[in-house]
């Protein structure tokens, strides 16, 4: 992986992002610095969250940043079930599974980074090993 930009998960993250900003310009004028601004704060926290966390130099910081990502998507979906009770969106079905996917996509690269084996010092000794000497 060379880039941020070459993991799906990333992809999905803007892709949602475009999703809440087209589905939040429609909201009524007195909602732009309440429900408005806190949803984009949300959503755009999903990928840049992803890009710092594989800009970091190790495995650690890239989970941690992560999990700060699926943080911030169950932030949104909250957000979205609050809008939907208010009666400011009335069908969150195609979002709410688009949704459903990011979390499983976190979650499945939280899980495969966290169970990566981790690379060994060289400097670090290593036990003795009859067979190798």
């Amino acid at each position: 992986m060379n880039s941020f930009k070459d993991l799906e998960v990333w992809k999905r993250g803007i892709d949602l992002v475009e999703d809440v900003y087209s589905l939040t310009a429609k909201f009524p004028a007195n909602e732009q610095f309440g429900l408005v601004s806190q949803m984009r704060r949300a959503v755009v926290s999903i990928p840049s969250n992803i890009a710092e966390g594989q800009g970091r130099r190790n495995v650690k910081e890239f989970v941690q940043f992560l999990y700060i990502a699926k943080g911030s998507l169950a932030e949104i979906e909250t957000q979205l079930i609050i809008c939907e009770r208010l009666g400011l969106i009335s069908d969150l079905t195609e979002l709410t599974d688009r949704m459903k996917v990011l979390r499983m996509m976190l979650i499945g690269l939280i899980n495969k980074l966290s169970n990566s084996p981790k690379p060994q010092n060289p400097k670090t000794p290593q036990p003795y090993n009859p067979t190798t000497g």
